[in-house]
């Protein structure tokens, strides 16, 4: 066994649930701002949820996480929660026995509904701690990439009046904000055959709906017809202003979480091309405020149907 083995066994000592009982240990794969490890015992199977990274740099209240991981739980929609050690930097959560979703999942028949109506089990639940504003959180990330002169992506500030726009319409026609994860990329759909499970509440926080959806669209590469398909499967109905919020939060979404990516890339001590992963969401918002569709989505999401 390595030393890296050795400490690791010693942390998974001191977890209460797992004193005492024989286990195998596996590392679930992801995990950028932690690691994820599946723990085997006769007692039972559980994700051992291992803080690292700057918590604070990136805007985490891992307190906040561990209380809206309980209220997902309660909502029906995530795993239960088994011990949270924050002097650890350990959160404890029941091991969901499923597959995760990978983009290409959200093309089969019926996935799409599958996942609105899960995303709206978990908004309909009990309401989370702390909120989560893009806005907000962009401009923090961005005053962090200038006061530590980290690396800004080649034509960034050049769409701040267009997110600034953007802002100043959602506002218009704002809907009281829901529970909502704000990362559901296709890795925090989990499948259990029955039951579809969301996970992953590093982010989370009360917020617009509409990012929730559009920063799903986003994350999991949907297209137009699918993000149109989740939308009103969400709804009810195809609504015009409802699509148009989804595609303009979708936006804002790539706008800031590519901030996210910069800031990674100059403080991560991962193997991960972060640099690349903020590039892509940047790409993607450039083409969306200079894209044909960028002022009709400014008017159909103030506008009645």
């Amino acid at each position: 066994m390595t030393a890296t083995d050795s400490e690791l066994e010693a942390l998974l000592d001191r977890v209460p649930v797992l004193q005492g009982l024989s286990r195998t240990v596996a590392e679930l794969p992801g995990g950028l701002t932690n690691q994820n490890l599946h723990v085997t015992t006769p007692a039972g199977d559980y994700v051992v949820r291992r803080f690292r990274g700057d918590a604070s740099l990136l805007g985490i209240d891992r307190d906040a996480e561990h209380a809206n991981t309980r209220a997902a739980a309660q909502a029906g929609v995530g795993a239960g929660v088994v011990d949270y050690l924050p002097d650890l930097g350990l959160l404890v959560i029941d091991y969901i026995d499923g597959a995760t979703y990978d983009n290409a999942a959200f093309a089969e028949p019926g996935v799409l509904e599958r996942v609105a109506e899960a995303v709206r089990r978990l908004h309909e639940g009990p309401r989370f701690s702390g909120d989560f504003d893009m806005f907000r959180r962009q401009a923090r990330y961005r005053q962090t990439v200038e006061e530590r002169g980290y690396r800004l992506f080649d034509g960034y500030d050049e769409h701040d009046a267009g997110f600034r726009r953007v802002r100043a319409a959602l506002a218009v026609r704002a809907e009281p904000t829901v529970p909502c994860n704000n990362d559901l990329l296709a890795g925090n759909f989990v499948d259990d055959g029955e039951k579809l499970w969301l996970i992953d509440y590093e982010y989370s926080g009360n917020n617009d709906a509409c990012f929730e959806l559009g920063n799903t669209a986003t994350e999991c590469d949907l297209d137009l017809d699918q993000v149109e398909a989740l939308t009103s499967a969400y709804f009810g109905r195809p609504l015009r202003h409802l699509l148009a919020r989804v595609r303009l939060q979708s936006l804002v979404s790539e706008y800031g979480w590519s901030l996210w990516g910069a800031i990674q890339a100059a403080a991560s001590a991962l193997d991960f091309d972060f640099e690349g992963w903020g590039q892509e969401r940047f790409d993607k918002a450039a083409r969306a405020f200079d894209g044909p569709d960028f002022e009709r989505l400014l008017e159909d999401v103030v506008r009645d149907d």
